[in-house]
């Protein structure tokens, strides 16, 4: 352990360190109706990979589809979702997470009345992050800020507020 630890003192990692109010959100779904906050994704991370949060309204989906190389795992964060992969459907509720394997037909909902949070990861990014900053850009909200763990104070601000 001492030698790997010396070893890589000639190498410096210098973490991305971000915090909700440097998220960038977007719409992407026609109609648009799930907003995406990218955490962090290969323009950022420098790896190819991407980890955002999908806000889902009521009713709110993604299209079925799959991923040629990529897995996605989700993770809920608040509220009631069905997923559906291979055919095969999944009730989930704040705390479940679900993988989804490399080509897995699948889509994700929102099941209940609430908005649903969900923390998506996906790896490698196959053009997913792209694909988000390619739809329309959103802003996050109270309640999104209260889910993402913010108190008021300390949400961006827009330029002329005080």
């Amino acid at each position: 352990m001492v030698t790997q630890l010396a070893a890589s003192k000639n190498f410096c990692a210098i973490p991305v360190v971000k915090s909700p109010k440097d998220y960038q959100a977007f719409r992407i779904n026609p109609p648009p109706s799930n907003r995406i906050a990218i955490v962090f994704d290969s323009a950022i991370a420098g790896n190819s990979l991407t980890i955002c949060i999908e806000i889902f309204d009521p009713g709110g989906k993604t299209p079925l589809h799959r991923h040629s190389m990529a897995i996605e795992m989700f993770y809920i964060l608040k509220g009631q979702a069905v997923a559906v992969c291979d055919g095969k459907e999944v009730q989930l509720q704040a705390g479940d997470s679900i993988f989804v394997p490399q080509t897995g037909i699948h889509e994700l909902g929102n099941a209940g009345a609430e908005r649903l949070y969900v923390l998506c990861f996906m790896i490698p990014n196959e053009n997913f992050a792209e694909m988000i900053r390619s739809g329309l850009p959103a802003e996050l909200d109270e309640e999104d800020w209260q889910v993402l763990g913010r108190l008021e104070t300390e949400k961006p601000q827009k330029a002329g507020r005080y």
